[in-house]
């Protein structure tokens, strides 16, 4: 009996420097049957002759290679369709170009999901800021609601790299897709809408994906263009989860605008402030919310911003460095 398909879909954009070493982890795969879809979103540099001239070396090890490549450059949303509708694996994963993946990641992911006979394999993950390493731990889930409920709350990370899902959850009863145009919280709007879908998941608990983040990425999280397209995917994951996984949106809300208090700047306070106010009531309310960030937010909500300045200098700046720097 043949090994299920993997389709594992890697955009592509301005990554020339990192491809090598996007390939060789995949080359290293103790898992070999695999579709590995390249989505060359028109990029200016030689990504895409790059993805041609390793094409053979990748296919002699048995891996099926799917090498797309768009006209015009329309953004990760898009990207992610094109690989969705080119996949033909029994599983779907997800790898960004410039990422590490462990040698053992996708067999790991697969016999999890064939052993349990779950919807959806996660994993946990290490960050790398600056060259420096940390564990990133998830929390023990078993069904999709539940692991929703604990992305809501703030406990589970919902980057699509950390999951593997039958492509059936995504096509039945209705095929899910991203939205055009909205690529910042676009992982969080299809995860979510799966999750509600899923039956069982099942989290390994060992960093099997390094996300290598860099200080554009983190100052780019707080654009306002950035937040507008991550309300555009809010507001459908909203209207399409069931009333159930509905109840807990509020906490997802707050769990998206949290990261705004702890940047050391006033106008990000402010845009906490304007930001789903609806919220408010619901901030002592999270279970697994840790109290000093409860009482961060309940001060921000008064208006005391004096608080929030003394939390950034106090928290972030002093024992947040000394602990993870």
């Amino acid at each position: 009996m043949l090994p299920p398909l993997v389709s594992i879909i890697i955009p592509v954009y301005r990554a020339e420097k990192t491809l090598p070493a996007c390939l060789d982890q995949l080359k290293a795969q103790s898992y070999r049957s695999l579709q590995l879809i390249f989505i060359d979103d028109c990029s200016p540099d030689g990504s895409y002759a790059y993805l041609a001239s390793q094409r053979e070396a990748l296919e002699a090890l048995g891996m099926e290679v799917t090498l797309l490549r768009h006209e015009k450059n329309q953004g990760v949303a898009v990207a992610r369709n094109t690989g969705l509708d080119a996949a033909h694996g029994e599983y779907i994963y997800s790898v960004d170009a410039d990422d590490r993946l462990a040698d053992n990641a996708i067999e790991l992911l697969v016999k999890a999901a064939e052993q349990r006979r779950v919807d959806i394999v996660g994993c946990e993950y290490s960050l790398e800021e600056g060259g420096h390493p940390r564990h990133i731990h998830q929390p023990e889930v078993k069904m999709g609601r539940e692991a929703f409920q604990q992305i809501c709350y703030g406990r589970m990370k919902w980057n699509l790299w950390l999951f593997l899902f039958r492509r059936e959850l995504i096509e039945k009863p209705e095929s899910l897709r991203f939205l055009p145009g909205k690529n910042m919280g676009e992982d969080l709007m299809l995860l979510g809408r799966l999750l509600d879908r899923a039956n069982g998941v099942e989290i390994i608990h060992q960093p099997l994906y390094t996300y290598v983040r860099s200080d554009e990425q983190i100052t780019g999280s707080y654009r306002p263009e950035h937040w507008s397209q991550v309300f555009a995917n809010l507001e459908m994951l909203d209207s399409s989860i069931s009333s159930e996984a509905r109840a807990y949106i509020p906490y997802l809300k707050l769990t998206l605008k949290r990261p705004l208090l702890v940047t050391g700047k006033k106008a990000n306070y402010l845009r906490w402030t304007d930001t789903y106010r609806e919220t408010d009531p619901f901030i002592m309310q999270n279970p697994s919310l840790p109290f000093r960030s409860k009482i961060l937010e309940q001060m921000a909500a008064k208006g005391q911003y004096w608080y929030v300045a003394l939390y950034y200098h106090v928290v972030m700046r002093g024992l947040y460095s000394l602990f993870y720097r």
